[in-house]
């Protein structure tokens, strides 16, 4: 394997290149917590399929002066690094993919419903549902796992989740929406709600109500689908009723035994905690897309 550093859409990079000419290539995409081409899934996956011919093109995501990158911005980018990917001489017209990671799976199938320079999809933590209600389930989850499952302090949550949604689509709610914060700000559960204590009114969230069903729908090439099946953010059963609707003629669906939204094991977000079973699939179905292109 050979690396080299180039800039995709001034993003600086790293590509991953097999010895002798490439028979595919991967994009990586980016969960929200994590920017970096160098975090540990996105070199265990240039470790992984690299050996089996494949280039892999990692980049930073861009940087936002407040709040996520925009969906549509990353998959731009990600549209951005496969043309620079396909112009490496050791690639050309083999068949390319995107790879991504909780948040950056909205954006890949984005960018695989807008062009058919993708090939097929391999999704980690994929949300089937808009990022508002992955945020309510997420946040009802934190509680649970730490021990506020009553009643009472789950309807508080949901009334705190639904008050932070209101301000956001409309400013004139953020008074009320801030009374409400106040009134719960000492819950001891506040700090898993994932509200801020105070609102800023020049604050957004672009995507909260980014309704994924008509780009999935819209989604052609084969989609490989990983879930923990102990994700403690993204509602499996919602997310994959959302994949099943759109219809994708080839959808292959891994759950791993022991993993969170990460597929490690222990709760452990490293390299050494990596999943065995998600490291074989991975490689046996990527393996399989070759063989097919």
């Amino acid at each position: 394997m050979v690396e080299r550093e180039l800039a995709v859409a001034g993003l600086p990079a790293t590509l991953a290149i097999p010895d002798g000419r490439a028979r595919g290539g991967l994009v990586p995409l980016h969960p929200a917590s994590d920017g970096s081409r160098r975090q540990f899934l996105f070199e265990h996956l240039a470790d992984t399929v690299v050996p089996l011919g494949v280039a892999v093109l990692r980049f930073d995501r861009r940087p936002s002066a407040g709040g996520d990158v925009p969906f549509a911005t990353q998959a731009a980018d990600a549209l951005a690094a496969l043309e620079a990917l396909r112009a490496q001489p050791e690639v050309g017209s083999v068949p390319l993919g995107l790879w991504a990671w909780s948040q950056g799976a909205w954006p890949a199938a984005l960018a695989a419903a807008r062009s058919p320079d993708v090939a097929f999809l391999i999704l980690l933590a994929a949300c089937g549902v808009s990022p508002a209600e992955q945020m309510r389930y997420g946040t009802a989850e934190q509680l649970r796992r730490h021990g506020h499952d009553d009643e009472d302090a789950l309807r508080e949550l949901a009334e705190l989740r639904a008050a932070l949604e209101d301000a956001l689509r409309d400013p004139s709610r953020l008074e009320a929406s801030q009374s409400l914060i106040d009134r719960y700000a000492d819950r001891p559960w506040f700090l898993h709600a994932h509200v801020p204590r105070t609102l800023d009114p020049a604050a957004g969230w672009h995507d909260m109500d980014f309704d994924p069903a008509p780009i999935l729908a819209s989604v052609r090439c084969p989609v490989l689908l990983f879930y923990g099946e102990q994700d403690e953010w993204t509602p499996i059963e919602p997310s994959l009723a959302g994949w099943a609707a759109a219809g994708t003629e080839e959808l292959g669906v891994v759950r791993l035994a022991g993993a969170d939204h990460a597929p490690t094991r222990g709760g452990r977000h490293e390299r050494g905690a990596i999943s065995r079973a998600y490291t074989h699939a991975l490689a046996e179905w990527v393996e399989r897309q070759l063989d097919n292109g």
